[in-house]
């Protein structure tokens, strides 16, 4: 392989002058080559090194491949793997023969076309969330996955922890009887953006081409803020509809995986959202609180979900009828209301759960988020965040933008992905991608 002398001076810099070596294989190997899962990972900085971190520890996983378009934010990652391939474009990576699974940490934008050209590629495929920056996207990932039967894993890595278990051991054994309501929350907020006017030059080692991928063409440009980050990346590209989503696309998956877990929730029927004023076309919301209507399931009743973010947050705090407590869920039953964290979890009103006996549990621990996505790969089973229900919750997702930016209620044809009610609302429904990229 060719090395440029800025390569190699980057390299260098970093402490990976190694980085672009012909794989061997290693000396420390745990296990034999062939009951290694090869893994090539498609974004190694930001989100990246959190799953590359978490696949270097496993035995049984080898990073042999390594990709990312800012090659300034390479140098840990090529420290760690020096003798892992090293490309600045996905689908070069994806043409390298020695990988069977690839893990996907790029922007919310360019999620998509990387994980279907994975995909199609036959590898099995690990992606952070949302799943994808749209409607659309999401649905065509998760029929594309259970078509070619590949074993996927969407990054809610709180799935693993074992407060969420004991959640929803809690709520499908009825501890607080009939759930048909449900806050959830998060006190962030990445909206008030402005687009800059002017440009400024690309810094060396920053391909801004294939960073905007999908998204339209616009000039580079940093600029100063308080958070110390650019205008676009590596993290502010949350702020602007062309790359994200805001909060609710930022966050949502992961507070609002445990009522999808713990109630069998998949597709609402309406979505309603209302935020800060006068949508931007370009910046996201300041704020949004959006209402989900779920249909019955089986013999479960309808529930009636509320996404509150950007400082807001139910009522019921102001009322003072809730503990102090930061992001969340609160699960409104007919026996009483469990509200929860990350890591943590209370009964309400606690007098009359101080003699509740758990449920033995029945949702085993975990093996770790990244060690189950390994474990499902070599045992060919789903893993439990797998594309089709991952899929799912990022539609829901997603669809709250959507209501905001069209500025009004939707109702939802899941099985047509149509706004039966707006179809004025279907352009937030899936973008125009830029000229050179496609599913």
């Amino acid at each position: 392989m060719h090395i440029s002398r800025r390569r190699f001076l980057q390299s260098v810099a970093a402490g990976s002058a190694a980085a672009c070596l012909p794989r061997m294989l290693r000396a420390d190997d745990k296990k034999p080559p062939s009951e290694m899962v090869r893994v090539g990972v498609i974004g190694v900085a930001g989100q990246g090194v959190f799953s590359w971190k978490s696949l270097k520890a496993l035995p049984d996983v080898d990073v042999v491949a390594l990709c990312d378009v800012d090659e300034r934010r390479i140098g840990p990652a090529c420290e760690a793997f020096p003798k892992a391939s090293f490309d600045v474009d996905f689908r070069k990576l994806l043409d390298r023969k020695n990988i069977d699974a690839v893990v996907v940490a790029t922007p919310d934008h360019t999620h998509a076309v990387a994980t279907m050209a994975a995909l199609k590629s036959g590898r099995d495929v690990y992606c952070e969330k949302p799943l994808t920056h749209d409607v659309y996207e999401a649905r065509i990932v998760a029929q594309t996955a259970k078509k070619l039967n590949r074993i996927t894993q969407m990054g809610t890595q709180i799935h693993a922890g074992d407060n969420y278990r004991r959640v929803v051991e809690l709520i499908q054994s009825g501890a607080i009887g009939t759930v048909e309501e449900v806050h959830t929350w998060c006190g962030r907020s990445y909206g008030g953006a402005k687009r800059p006017k002017e440009a400024e030059p690309v810094p060396e080692g920053l391909h801004w081409d294939l960073w905007l991928g999908t998204a339209p063409e616009r000039p580079f440009h940093h600029g100063p803020n308080k958070a110390g980050y650019g205008t676009y990346e590596p993290f502010n590209w949350r702020m602007w509809w062309d790359f994200g989503g805001g909060t609710m696309s930022d966050m949502a998956c992961h507070h609002m995986d445990l009522p999808f877990w713990a109630l069998g929730l998949r597709y609402p029927s309406k979505v309603s959202s209302h935020g800060s004023p006068s949508p931007d076309p370009e910046a996201v919301a300041d704020w949004q609180i959006v209402t989900y209507e779920f249909p019955a399931r089986g013999k479960q009743p309808p529930v009636k979900l509320t996404w509150y973010d950007g400082g807001k947050r139910p009522e019921l705090f102001a009322q003072g009828k809730l503990p102090k407590w930061g992001d969340g869920n609160l699960f409104v039953g007919s026996k009483g209301m469990l509200i929860a964290g990350y890591g943590e979890h209370k009964l309400l009103p606690e007098a009359e759960f101080k003699d509740l006996k758990r449920p033995e549990p029945f949702i085993p621990k975990s093996l770790g988020h990244h060690a189950e996505w390994i474990a499902a790969i070599k045992s060919r089973k789903p893993a439990l965040c797998d594309f089709d229900y991952s899929g799912a919750l990022t539609e829901a997702v997603l669809l709250g933008n959507v209501s905001y930016r069209s500025g009004r209620p939707i109702e939802w044809d899941a099985e047509n992905l149509k706004v039966k009610n707006a179809p004025e609302a279907e352009k937030y429904l899936r973008r125009e991608y830029r000229k050179g990229w496609s599913l």
